[in-house]
């Protein structure tokens, strides 16, 4: 069964700083390209000869699948991360014994998505079952994250994700996020991986 988009989860004309005509072309060209990208992949995986396919097919198959399916997952997680909502009080409780409070989560969160400035990936907040604890976790390629974490809050780094609007002045583009954190999202995604 093919992948659909979901339905865009912010209301990308109240996203203070960041144009609705950036949000939905993020949304329908880059996001809807992953989607569609990861469909044709699928197609192809269910035609494989398995046991005639060459190895570099089967491996290079297999790791655009991760690509795409990876790039699908952390969109829709990012476009869930924009929405100006407060957390509720067991992710402020769980980010205060983390990072220590959640303005130095902020702070942390805010300065790993400056660093990947000009370069490509994500900034993610992911709840770590092995350690028990929430991390900040930087991916890349769509194919980096603790292994068997899951990430509640996503910020997208790529230069498709900011260039219309901010240029080269990604710094800018991650203060408009962390302006617009729907912390609201982000306490369900972890009250949902925690089994609450």
């Amino acid at each position: 069964m093919p992948y659909e988009l979901k339905p865009l989860s912010c209301n990308p004309g109240t996203i203070a700083g960041m144009s609705e005509k950036i949000i939905v072309s993020h949304y329908e060209n880059n996001y809807g390209g992953a989607v569609k990208r990861l469909n044709a992949i699928e197609q192809k995986l269910t035609e494989l000869d398995w046991a005639t396919a060459p190895i570099f097919v089967i491996n290079g198959l297999k790791r655009e699948q991760m690509v795409a399916m990876n790039s699908m997952l952390l969109h829709e997680v990012f476009f869930d991360s924009l929405g100006a909502s407060p957390a509720d009080a067991a992710l402020v409780a769980m980010i205060d014994r983390d990072f220590g409070s959640l303005g130095q989560w902020a702070t942390q969160f805010a300065a790993m998505g400056k660093a990947q400035g000009g370069g490509s990936g994500w900034v993610l907040l992911a709840w770590s079952p092995r350690d028990g604890r929430l991390v900040n976790t930087w991916a890349a390629d769509h194919t980096g994250n603790v292994a068997g974490a899951t990430p509640i809050l996503a910020l997208d780094m790529y230069e498709h994700s900011y260039h219309m609007d901010f240029g080269a002045k990604a710094g800018a583009y991650v203060d408009a996020f962390m302006n617009n954190l729907n912390l609201g999202a982000a306490s369900k995604k972890l009250a949902a991986v925690m089994g609450a």
